[in-house]
Formats: C-alpha cells, structure tokens, sequence
C-alpha cells in the first residue's frame, strides 16, 4: 500500500513558514458539511456524555447548604453533637474535590478503554460507571451516610475522567476538518449546558431542598438513557476503524454513513497515507511522548493549556460562585439566581465559540479570552477588597464574573480539550489525550482542595494566583501554541517535525544527542 501513496514535494505555507505536504493540502479540502446524521453523532455523545460531566461539576453548588446540613444532622445523630466548623468545612471541600479525584483515575485509564473497546464501544459501557454513581448519591439520604454520597462523588468523577479522555476523540475523528472546531466546541457548549441545568434544578425552589436535593445529584443517570437510545445507532470512529483496527471497509461504511454520501475516497486516502507514514515507525510507546521532541512538544503544550484551563480559576468560580456572589453582599436567594445567570452566560458564549471557532481559530481565540480573564480576575480581586467602602461594587462584582465566564467560553473553556485531539496522530493519541485529561482533573483536585482555606486565608485576595496565572498562561499561548484551524492531521503533526528538522540544520555543527533522536521514530534495519 505504501507504494501508492508516495510523498510529493513539500510546499511553503505563507502563514508561519511551515512546510506542508502537496498531497495533504489537495486532500485537506472537503466537500462534506454539516448533516443530520454527523449530528446525531455529536448530539449522542456530547449530550449523553459531556451533558454528564457538566451536570455533576455543577450539581451541588446551589444545594451546597442543605448538603452540609444533612452531614452536620448526620454527624450529630452518630456521635450526639454537631461538627466543628473546620471539620464541615473540611469535609465539604473533600466532596467536591473527590470528584476531581476519580476523574485522575478515570482519564489516566480512558486512553485504554479507547483502543481496548473503540471509542464508541467504550462511552456505551462507561454508563453503567454513571448508573452506579446516580445510585450511589441518589440513595445516600435514605441510608444516612455522607459517606457513600462522597463515594458517589469518586464514582461521577471517573465516569467523567472518561468521557473527557473519548468524548474530544470520537469528535475530532468523525468530523470534517472544516468543522472540527464546531464538533469540538459542541463538547464545551455539552459541558456548560449540563452546569446550568444542575444549578437551576438546585434552586431552592425546585428540587434544592431537604428532601429532594438527592433527586437532584441522581439525575445524573438521565443522560445515560439518551445515549444508549443514540450512539447505538451511530458508527464506530473511521479513523480507529482504519488506523488501530486495519479495517478500511469499515471505515468507509461509517464514513459514508456520517457524510451521508458515497463519496469519501479523499479521506480514505488521507487515512491511508497516515497509516502508509505509521509503518515507517516503530510502534509507538507511552515512553516515546517524553523522550522525543515531535511528541513531546506538543505533550507541553496540550499540558499547560489543561493547566491554563483549571488554574485561570473557573472551576473556583464554578463549584463557589454562590459564595463569591454571597461574600459580595447578596442575599443566599439572590446569589442562587446570580449564579444561574452565570451559566446561562456560559453556555450563550459557548455556543457563539462554536459558530466561529472554524473562522476565526484556535489561537486568536485562546488569546482573547486569556487577556479578558485576567483583566475582569483584577477587576474582580478590586471590587471585593474595596465593596464595603463603596456600595455599587458589590454589583460590580456580578459583572466581572460574568465577563470573566463570557471570555472563558470564548476560548479557554473549550479548545484545551480539542486541540489535545488536533495535535497527535493516530498512534500516540489516545496515550496524549489520557496525559492531558489526568493532568487537568489533578489541577482540578488541587482547585477543589485549596480555595476554600484560600479564601478563609487571603479572603479578597483569593483570586490574585489566577491572574498571575492567566498573565503567564497568556506569554505562553502568543510565544509557543500554533494554529491548527483547517489543517490534516498530517499537516500538524509535520509542523513539529518540520520546526525540529529546521532546528536540527541550524544547528548542526553542534550536535545534540536529543536531537539526533528526535526525529522520525524509525524502525531498526
């Protein structure tokens, strides 16, 4: 097969002085668009999978009071007197970070699944994990334990840890590349629109109150009968099928089934050139992403966007905005409904992402709501030190949090996820996205763990690490994460081959062992 698709003189791209195959540019044009069976596959796993991720992240931040009146009632019916305030304090932080804790172990692991059972194949078996946890918090009332409700926690995490380890996969390997950031960022729009839906649910007023608020977290099995009802009827991921299964017919049924047309032998050629390239090199390693400089530059730069993402505060915001808004002088009821418009925010903003995210790129659009949250983190951090001597900014403080959400719609929330899919080829791509996935849930676990004794320590101040954070966060995107926007597979995973080879010629009369093996990974003899 190799024969038949031999390489072609490079090309020079104007953009960046990167060189691209003539082969890959012809085969990087499309004629597919948007259909309904393409999205019936984005709606099947974003809303039974993504949906779930956002729900849980969300879902015990309006009814935070009741749950830890339910632990201080549990508490004093086993010991006779009522926790201390560190120890409450201390054990609600625990339930929201245990749920980062088994994303770790659920997205470190999510990588297997996904070569194990194919991408498809691994999201459906991973909601039988999310009918044990929707039982485990469902029931934890009736059974007077606030420790199987954290359990419950640990067991919603490692679902989640999964689908977001497959969920960026399956959507980058079934869409077009004109549409791959809409497919990527329809994950984020999942994401928030599950974070809003929990948090009305919440209210105080719906199922937000002693006796329903179990209810509420069990729901999270809800999207799991959608899922079974849809992703059934889609297709396994073409590139798994061709790439890690050698099953070309197959991955043109699916192809042909997710373009609604038989006309698919362009991608079916690029597939087969990525494969032709695989069998040049040897089989790929978890060993290869840290000791080879085509893959473990990219392994950086997805790192640290996963790390920009948790540390720019969100999840702070997320999991405690109630308290943020309440620490801003509104009332327990009003901060609820603060909160609620924050989410409706989110996910308006996400969805206005996802329409020009193919146009206007990765990139641009990381660095614009990089600078937009820092600027509204500092306009934030003022307006609490200095609310009690001014009353308006109290309110303020409303507007910068929504702001600071509306530009971490705008970029950050959504494109770590997808361009950790964009950046590898086929090979090492699951183990990729499992690195990226485990160190953005660790980032998170340590966000869950830290704020709240951050903000009884420094108070105000508590968003002041964010912004140095986003700042650096910010130099980096500008000075080292490329674009990918409307490029093969190929074509990205060549630009870093392409910029070592360069670096390896400029400096050629001063040979450096790392670099006389970062190349291509090639076979012996």
């Amino acid at each position: 097969m190799a024969g038949e698709h031999e390489r072609k003189p490079l090309l020079s791209d104007d953009e960046g002085g990167i060189e691209y195959d003539e082969y890959s540019i012809s085969k990087s044009k499309t004629k597919h668009g948007f259909n309904s069976h393409l999205a019936l596959g984005i709606a099947a796993i974003t809303l039974g999978s993504s949906f779930q991720f956002g729900y849980n992240t969300g879902v015990v931040n309006s009814p935070e009071q009741i749950i830890q009146d339910f632990y201080n009632k549990t508490y004093f019916d086993r010991n006779g007197e009522y926790m201390k305030p560190s120890m409450k304090t201390l054990l609600w932080s625990i339930t929201v970070a245990m749920y980062a804790v088994g994303g770790m172990i659920g997205g470190v692991s999510a990588g297997f699944w996904a070569n194990r059972y194919g991408r498809k194949g691994a999201l459906l078996r991973n909601n039988v994990i999310a009918v044990i946890a929707g039982g485990l918090l469902g029931f934890s009332k009736m059974a007077k334990s606030y420790e199987m409700l954290i359990a419950g926690r640990v067991v919603s995490g490692l679902n989640a840890g999964i689908n977001t380890g497959i969920v960026p996969m399956y959507l980058s390997e079934i869409a077009p590349i004109s549409l791959r950031g809409l497919a990527g960022t329809f994950n984020q729009l999942a994401i928030t629109t599950g974070v809003f839906v929990s948090q009305l649910l919440g209210l105080e007023f719906i199922l937000g109150t002693d006796t329903l608020w179990p209810i509420c977290l069990a729901l999270t099995c809800g999207p799991v009968v959608f899922q079974l009802l849809t992703l059934t009827c889609c297709p396994e991921s073409p590139r798994f099928l061709m790439l890690a299964q050698g099953d070309e017919e197959g991955a043109k049924e699916a192809l042909m089934w997710l373009r609604k047309s038989h006309d698919v032998e362009d991608e079916i050629e690029e597939m087969n050139v990525e494969k032709d390239d695989e069998k040049k090199h040897a089989k790929f390693e978890i060993s290869h992403l840290f000791l080879h400089n085509e893959l473990r530059i990219p392994l950086i730069i997805s790192v640290v966007l996963q790390l920009t993402q948790q540390f720019s505060g969100i999840n702070a915001v997320i999991y405690y905005s109630t308290s943020i808004y309440e620490s801003a002088d509104l009332s327990e009821r009003n901060s609820q409904f603060a909160t609620l418009g924050s989410a409706i925010v989110n996910v308006l903003m996400t969805f206005v992402s996802a329409l020009i995210i193919d146009r206007a790129g990765r990139r641009i659009l990381l660095l614009t709501g990089l600078g937009g949250m820092f600027v509204f983190t500092v306009i934030l951090t003022v307006a609490l030190v200095f609310q009690h001597q001014v009353s308006w900014l109290s309110y303020l403080c409303i507007v910068a949090v929504i702001c600071y959400i509306i530009f971490f719609a705008v970029g950050p929330g959504s494109i770590p996820w997808l361009i950790v899919a964009e950046l590898f080829a086929q090979g090492p791509r699951s183990a990729a996205v499992s690195t990226a996935v485990l160190v953005n849930w660790m980032a998170n676990c340590v966000v869950g763990l830290v704020f709240p004794t951050l903000q009884k320590s420094i108070g105000v101040y508590s968003f002041v690490p964010f912004a140095a954070m986003l700042f650096l966060s910010f130099l980096f995107t500008m000075f080292k994460v490329p674009e990918t926007k409307g490029k093969t597979i190929e074509e990205i995973t060549h630009l870093f081959k392409a910029n070592i080879d360069k670096l390896h010629i400029k400096n050629v009369n001063v040979p450096s062992p790392d670099m006389e093996t970062s190349g291509s990974i090639q076979k012996e003899g």
